[in-house]
């Protein structure tokens, strides 16, 4: 799998909204490219680009800035990554029968890491951040 650094810009940038509390004020772009290490003219395009496929919302003004239009437990890093990099795309069908057995192995991987990507949620990689309280 390639991900490009534009797609895990944006997932980082999600989970910091996602850890985010919905009580609080939006996300101001400078907080979470300060948070993520994102530069913050980059962040600014992953952002409208997530705006546009509804997974973000933003908020004018003073304590303007960003939120997930979604809870966490209910965006896939597949979701994700589709906003930003767009669908795949289809494979020329190849003439030999050994390169349509490979190619039928390679469809196979993809299929099985789109649903693996499909599958995860925003709040399952937050939790894997989350600090873990020890108790013996």
């Amino acid at each position: 799998m390639k991900l490009s650094a534009k797609a895990e810009y944006a997932c980082l940038a999600m989970l910091a909204l996602a850890r985010h509390r919905p009580d609080e004020p939006p996300m101001r772009i400078r907080e979470i490219a300060e948070s993520q290490g994102i530069p913050e003219r980059y962040l600014v395009q992953i952002l409208l680009h997530l705006k546009g496929a509804g997974l973000v919302s933003s908020v004018r003004g003073a304590s303007g800035g960003y939120r997930l239009t979604k809870s966490p437990d209910r965006i896939s890093i597949g979701e994700v990554l589709l906003a930003i990099d767009g669908p795949e795309e289809p494979h020329r069908e190849p003439q030999a029968p050994e390169a349509r057995a490979l190619a039928s192995v390679w469809d196979e991987i993809r299929r099985a890491e789109q649903a693996v990507l499909d599958r995860i949620t925003l709040a399952d990689v937050a939790e894997r951040t989350a600090p873990r309280d020890w108790v013996i």
